[in-house]
C-alpha cells in the first residue's frame, strides 16, 4: 500500500532529520510550519499555524492522501519552565483532525517527545526510566497528547519516540550543546582559563545519557513504519551512557585545553559580558560571522549542567521490537565539532 508522510514542525532539530530520513527511504513528504525551511532538503511545504484550528483545516484541506503524520511541533516556550499545556494539546489536535477531515487514508500518528515524561528535569527520579513508569504529578504536555492520540480511537495507530537531549549540526540555532560547548571552550581559553566543568562536583559525577538526532529520525521512521510498534513509546538513546567527567576531559583533549575544577556557576549569569571576547575571537581566526546570541543559549546550558542526579533511560524496549542501532556518544560530539569548525563556525 503506498504512503505519504506529512511532517509538522519540520524546520525543527529532529523534524528536518525526519524529513531527510523519510526522503532518504523513498516516501513521498510534505512538511508544515509557521514558516518556510531556509535550508533543509527541497520538499513541498504548508505554511500553517497550528494554534489557529481555521487555519488548520485550510492548509490541510488538500493533503486528501497523507497516511502518516509525523508530530515535532512545540508551542513557543522559555527556557527550563512548565511549557504550555494548553497550547501544545491544541496544536496536536487542530492538526489531527483537519487531517483526518482531509485525508480518509490517514494509517498513523507519531509523536516526538523527551525524556521529560519520566521528570528527569524535576529532580531524582528512578532510573533507569521505563517507558511504562508511572507519571510524575506535574504538568506536562507530553501526557495530555499521549493522552489524546490513545483515546482518539479514530482507526489509526500512534507511537511515540521519547530520546534525551539530542545533538545536531544547527548553525544558527543556539539551543545546542555541541555549539555552547565550543564556545565556551574558546572563551575560556582566549581569557587564559582552564577548561572547567560549569556545574556543581556533584553534577560532574552524575550519569548521564544524550541522543544524535540522525538516530532519532531513524528510530522514528522505524517506529511509525513497522505495525509491530503500533500503539507503543519507545526510550530511544545513543545506546550508551557517560559520567561528565570523563566526557569532560575529553572534551578539553580536543580543544587542547587543561581540564580546571567544577565552578559550580549559572553560565547565563557569567557568560552574557564575554560578547566582545567572541567577537575578537571570531575575527581573529576569520570565523564565519554569527551573532554571539546565535551560537550560545546559556539559559539551555545551565538546565544541562544543573542536575545533581543520574539520567538514564533504558532502551531494552526498542532493541526487542528490533531496532538495534547505537551510537557512541564520544564520537558525535567529536564529529558534530568538526563539523562546526569545517564550517568556520568555532575555532
Amino acid at each position: 500500500m503506498s504512503r505519504k508522510a506529512l511532517v509538522l514542525g519540520a524546520t525543527g532539530m529532529v523534524g528536518t532529520l525526519i524529513t531527510q530520513r523519510l526522503q532518504a527511504e523513498g516516501w513521498p513528504v510534505v512538511i508544515a510550519s509557521r514558516r518556510a525551511p531556509t535550508n533543509g532538503p527541497a520538499v513541498p511545504h504548508v505554511a500553517v499555524d497550528l494554534l489557529d484550528p481555521a487555519d488548520c483545516r485550510r492548509a490541510f484541506a488538500t493533503q486528501t492522501d497523507i497516511t502518516h503524520v509525523f508530530y515535532a511541533g512545540r508551542a513557543p516556550h522559555g527556557e527550563g519552565g512548565i511549557e504550555s499545556v494548553a497550547d501544545n494539546l491544541a496544536m496536536l489536535v487542530n492538526a489531527v483532525e483537519a487531517i483526518e477531515a482531509a485525508s480518509p487514508r490517514l494509517r498513523h500518528v507519531h509523536l516526538v517527545h523527551g525524556t521529560k515524561y519520566y521528570g528527569n528535569h524535576l529532580g531524582t527520579y528512578k532510573t533507569p526510566a521505563e517507558e511504562d513508569d508511572p507519571r510524575p504529578d506535574s504538568p506536562n504536555f507530553y501526557y495530555d497528547q499521549q493522552d489524546y492520540v490513545v483515546g482518539r480511537n479514530a482507526g489509526w495507530s500512534w507511537s511515540v519516540v521519547r530520546p534525551p537531549l539530542v545533538f545536531d549540526f544547527t548553525p544558527g540555532k543556539p539551543r545546542n550543546l555541541v555549539s555552547v560547548i565550543a564556545v565556551y571552550a574558546a572563551i575560556r581559553r582566549e581569557l587564559g582559563l582552564p577548561f572547567s566543568f560549569p556545574g556543581t562536583e556533584t553534577a560532574y559525577q552524575c550519569l548521564a545519557e544524550c541522543a544524535e538526532a540522525v538516530h532519532v529520525a531513524k528510530a522514528s521512521v522505524w517506529m511509525a513504519s513497522d505495525e509491530g510498534c503500533a500503539n507503543q513509546a519507545f526510550n530511544i538513546s545513543n545506546g550508551d551512557i557517560f559520567r561528565w567527567e570523563p566526557m569532560w576531559h575529553r572534551f578539553a583533549g580536543y580543544f587542547g585545553m587543561e581540564v580546571g575544577s567544577p565552578l559550580g556557576i549559572s553560565l547565563a549569569e557569567t557568560m552574557p559580558e564575554h560578547a566582545p571576547v567572541w567577537d575578537r575571537i571570531a575575527a581573529e581566526r576569520g570565523l564565519h560571522p554569527t551573532p554571539y546570541e546565535d551560537m550560545a543559549l546559556w539559559n539551555y546550558a545551565d538546565y544541562v549542567f544543573r542536575p545533581t542526579w543520574d539520567i538514564v533511560s533504558d532502551t531494552t524496549k526498542a532493541r526487542q521490537f528490533g531496532f538495534h542501532d547505537v551510537v557512541k556518544s564520544q564520537t558525535m560530539f567529536f564529529n558534530l565539532f568538526d563539523r562546526y569548525r569545517q564550517a568556520r563556525l568555532i575555532p
